[in-house]
């Protein structure tokens, strides 16, 4: 559930592959802009715009974003958000979170670091004695920190999961309900891609994105709190910034209205199924959350704005290792939930998570100095080739929106 990353629900690597799909009717071929800022800034809108129809153009049912800058806030629409009944995307419809839910996860690890609760270099073995064991796999070994930065090595347990395979897969599996050490188990049939802490030739640390840390951080989160991780991230992040349309739904396969249906194309060529419905416990802590473009930009500007955990270890969140991804997403590094994006107009760059949850995606980023953030969802998955031109159009409007 984030830009890139493998076998997300998402199989991230196939971020890389999805083609286009015509989508149909006059509604589908508007876009829309709404603009709170000086017509000095008009230019904002105008780009962002121009940038969504894009990507709809590409095939994507609906498609949303928002830009927040020092003149103003800017949104913009196209598409529809239901193919059935031809509704028009709309910049407050709701949407699957996806792996953003990884940075919400990582925000309430820190928080509790903070307060002495748990340490970044604890073990999983001191927190969940015996559950990762096996086929190389050992919890004695990987910390907190491995888990937050993908450093683990550990299998991403989303290869296991059917509803990505097929539209009849998808519709026998999609109420499927999971547990997190019924997801960590699905991970531990498999040996670890490196041991954590292994390092390349280079001497840069081994990387490789895995859902299943989050799961396992998830499971910490509630040792260490008394208190399930969904509590934690409402009580800790939602509620104190007002996140009205941000929800952890547990097993609820229903979005909150207005929202996205979502689409995922399985094969080339083929026209789209509608995968609005499933049990997101398949997610969970990895990429379980449902949101909308305006708290998606409210969030991740209260976080690096330092509002959210202390400086000292938001330095923390922020230090980063190479992720070694090629294509839209090259020059790409991982912290602690957050990955940092270089940006053609800033040498510091912008920092962001974003993910794909089955038949949703959300792009957003926020530059180091707080100035222009950017959120854009979009509500279908393609396959083949069109998929790449699909994540360089998004990377290409998050980067637009910032500079």
């Amino acid at each position: 559930m984030s830009p890139g990353a493998p076998n997300e629900m998402t199989n991230h690597r196939a971020l890389a592959g999805r083609a286009a799909v015509a989508v149909t009717g006059a509604i589908a071929l508007l876009a829309g802009t709404a603009m709170t800022a000086a017509p000095a800034a008009a230019g904002t809108g105008e780009r962002l715009r121009h940038d969504v129809r894009e990507i709809e153009r590409l095939g994507v049912t609906g498609v949303v974003a928002e830009v927040r800058t020092p003149d103003g806030r800017f949104t913009a629409r196209a598409g529809v958000a239901d193919r059935r009944t031809g509704r028009p995307a709309q910049p407050g419809d709701h949407f699957r979170a996806a792996s953003v839910t990884k940075t919400y996860v990582a925000t309430v690890v820190l928080q509790l670091v903070g307060e002495g609760r748990l340490s970044l270099d604890d073990t999983v073995d001191e927190w969940l004695p015996g559950l990762v064991r096996g086929n190389g796999n050992d919890g004695r070994r990987i910390t907190i920190r491995h888990l937050l930065q993908h450093t683990s090595g550990l299998h991403d347990y989303l290869s296991e999961i059917p509803l990505q395979r097929s539209a009849e897969d998808y519709r026998e599996h999609r109420f499927d309900r999971y547990t997190p050490d019924r997801l960590v188990a699905l991970a531990l049939k498999h040996e670890p891609g490196f041991q954590p802490g292994e390092t390349n030739p280079d001497g840069t640390p081994k990387w490789s994105y895995s859902n299943t840390g989050y799961a396992l951080l998830g499971m910490i989160i509630e040792k260490a709190s008394g208190k399930d991780w969904r509590v934690q991230v409402r009580d800790r992040v939602i509620r104190p910034l007002r996140l009205h349309g941000t929800h952890t739904p547990g097993h609820r396969a229903t979005l909150p209205r207005p929202f996205l249906r979502g689409y995922r194309q399985y094969e080339e060529g083929a026209p789209p199924t509608d995968v609005t419905l499933l049990d997101p416990s398949v997610a969970g802590a990895s990429g379980g959350m449902i949101t909308t473009v305006s708290d998606d930009n409210r969030f991740f500007r209260a976080l690096i704005g330092g509002r959210l955990v202390p400086r000292v270890l938001l330095a923390e969140m922020q230090r980063t290792v190479p992720t070694g991804w090629d294509g839209a997403y090259q020059g790409s590094r991982y912290g602690l939930g957050l990955f940092w994006f270089p940006l053609r107009c800033d040498r510091a760059g912008y920092w962001a998570h974003g993910g794909d949850m089955l038949g949703h995606m959300v792009r957003e980023g926020v530059r180091a100095d707080g100035g222009r953030s950017v959120s854009v969802a979009m509500s279908t998955q393609l396959t083949g080739g069109g998929g790449e031109r699909l994540n360089t159009a998004a990377a290409e409007a998050v980067e637009n929106a910032l500079c």
